[in-house]
């Protein structure tokens, strides 16, 4: 079996990651095919699992915040973001193959088949089942009832110009998950969590797709990086402030004060500054504004955690 190229061949794999270093042969294929060389996505899904139980914790300072609860969630996060990935790679494979930053993925270049694919994809998904048992079962119904948006998100870049909303349904989903995990229930702070980080997710991936807009154009893939245009970086501003402005609501219902709002003016500073400096027509630019959107996610849980202790 033909080996993939080593570091920097795939574009968005940072160099030096775990997985060309110290990655068996056998394992390295399905280790791509997950993304477990590119973690910033497995933290995306998992942030908003963090900062919704932060603002649980916060809404009930007695029960204390659940530890437990955010290992097995970032357990499930690789898991699932592992099995979703798989999926859209399974989906995707004949477009990948026509894209530069995807032409190298583990199926288009022929380092994985299909069959083996779906295995792994059921895998990876039958583990992440086995995480969602362990919380009470109003959340276990949550956690099910997002598959079927998991389903259909690897088809709406052929039918729609807003991929990126139906992304952001699904990797916002945690927070409902985080807060009904400690609650049993949902209420309206985190349902103005869950649409604040859809807008969140529109906005950075938008700037994710601003380094394919001219390879989509060419096959015909839809994204709101092509949708907006010149205009990219006003739109991913506005929802940037959606963002802010609903997680400040979502903070302030669920008992947050003076910590959370300085610690939600962090999180805005880095918006404002993706946006200022992200430049559409340099890749290595957008794909850099795009991961420091990990930064937002620990900050936000952080300020929840120490508005919590303090």
């Amino acid at each position: 079996m033909p080996k993939l190229p080593k570091p920097g061949s795939l574009v968005d794999a940072p160099r030096g990651n775990w997985v060309d270093s110290f990655a068996p042969d056998w394992l390295l294929p399905y280790a791509r095919l997950a993304r477990w060389d590119r973690p910033i996505g497995f933290w995306l899904l998992f942030w908003p699992c963090a900062f919704s139980l932060g603002m649980a914790a916060v809404a009930d300072p007695g029960a204390g915040f659940d530890w437990v609860a955010l290992i097995l969630m970032f357990i499930g996060a690789i898991l699932m973001r592992g099995a979703g990935c798989t999926f859209n790679d399974i989906v995707d494979r004949d477009i990948d193959a026509k894209v530069a930053r995807t032409r190298l993925r583990p199926i288009p270049s022929g380092q994985v088949t299909r069959t083996n694919a779906v295995a792994f994809m059921v895998l990876q998904a039958l583990l992440g089942f086995i995480i969602l048992l362990q919380f009470n079962f109003f959340t276990i119904g949550l956690g099910i009832a997002s598959l079927g948006l998991i389903a259909i998100y690897p088809f709406m870049k052929r039918i729609t110009w807003w991929p990126q909303l139906f992304l952001g349904l699904v990797f916002s989903w945690g927070a409902l998950v985080g807060w009904s995990s400690q609650m049993g229930s949902l209420g309206l702070p985190p349902i103005l969590l869950y649409f604040g980080t859809i807008c969140w997710v529109i906005a950075y991936d938008t700037i994710y797709a601003l380094q394919d807009r001219e390879d989509d154009a060419l096959i015909g893939v839809k994204s709101t990086a092509r949708l907006w245009g010149d205009s990219a970086k006003a739109w991913v501003g506005a929802f940037y402030a959606f963002a802010a402005s609903l997680w400040l609501v979502a903070g302030l219902l669920a008992g947050g004060s003076v910590v959370f709002i300085v610690g939600l003016l962090v999180v805005a500073g880095l918006f404002t500054w993706q946006v200022v400096s992200v430049d559409p027509a340099n890749p290595g630019n957008a794909l850099a504004r795009f991961w420091s959107n990990y930064w937002v996610g620990l900050i936000f849980t952080l300020t929840f955690i120490a508005e919590w202790l303090i």
